[in-house]
């Protein structure tokens, strides 16, 4: 698995690609929490590319539903499919029957994953940030995970042949219940460590000089020791990189981050406690 990871340009540690076996071997979701810009979402991305299976994402946000999230009746269609029924004749009942089919029906991304996984595909569903959504889709989902099958009233049940390779992916700004997460194999996405993240760097931009990449993985490494509102993850690393990259620039020198720290910090505060401590004493220790 750490080599399907690589094949992506991935760079996962062991217990990663474990927990990424397991969940795609077992056919159980995987639960990947940690915080904004580790790259849960990569993951999901990284297999379906590196499985050659297609990648579904559904993005959480407050007040997701049903009709945005599994499906909706397309009523533009029914209406028109209703008048050329009245102009051809047609009975009342004939006409219920007909525009109340799977024909008529608009599949987001859960429907979409389940009538895939029914024809015996196994794509890549990913569900985005859960812990933005409600908690009542919450639970509605509980129950698509525990059978992956989806109950239409109107045109019957449909149920996987095969689970999809399901991703999870949570930012834990709220604790998800327990129940979900039983169903799933759980793993804690952390900020790399100095010699992977300068791994990481090189990976993605193969262009840049080794120590520049050891400079900016060092000065993340301290700017995350830092009590910040919001440390900056690999994400962050990468837009520096490419940052001073852009300005032509072959070092970190303390004049260069400062003129670049909004690449990095996203908060007026974090940016001002940096400052204050003084960035050229950042650089040095990093």
């Amino acid at each position: 698995m750490r080599q399907l990871f690589a094949s992506g340009d991935y760079i996962a540690d062991r217990s990663l690609a474990v927990a990424a076996h397991l969940a795609v071997s077992l056919g159980r979701p995987l639960f990947l929490e940690g915080e904004a810009g580790v790259g849960k979402t990569e993951v999901a991305k990284v297999l379906a590319s590196s499985l050659g299976s297609e990648l579904i994402r559904l993005q959480c946000y407050e007040g997701l539903d049903v009709s945005h999230a599994v499906y909706e009746w397309d009523y533009a269609r029914q209406m028109l499919a209703i008048r050329l029924i009245e102009a051809r004749g047609g009975s009342g009942d004939a006409g219920i029957a007909d525009i109340m089919s799977r024909e008529f029906l608009v599949a987001r991304p859960l429907l979409r994953a389940v009538e895939m996984a029914a024809a015996g595909e196994r794509p890549v569903l990913l569900i985005d940030e859960l812990d933005r959504a409600d908690e009542e889709f919450e639970a509605y989902l509980l129950e698509i995970l525990s059978d992956f099958q989806i109950s239409i009233p109107e045109v019957g049940t449909i149920r996987a042949v095969v689970p999809p390779i399901v991703v999870i992916t949570s930012n834990r700004t709220r604790e998800i219940h327990d129940a979900l997460k039983r169903r799933c194999i759980y793993h804690w996405l952390d900020y790399p460590d100095f010699e992977r993240e300068v791994l990481i760097i090189r990976t993605k931009m193969p262009d840049i000089d080794d120590r520049l990449a050891r400079e900016l993985a060092g000065a993340m490494q301290q700017l995350r020791s830092l009590d910040l509102f919001k440390p900056p993850g690999v994400a962050e690393t990468l837009d520096w990189a490419a940052a001073l990259r852009v300005l032509g620039a072959d070092s970190l020198t303390s004049d260069v981050a400062d003129e670049t720290m909004g690449v990095v910090l996203k908060y007026r505060e974090d940016v001002d406690q940096v400052r204050h401590q003084g960035v050229a004493s950042l650089i040095g220790e990093a």
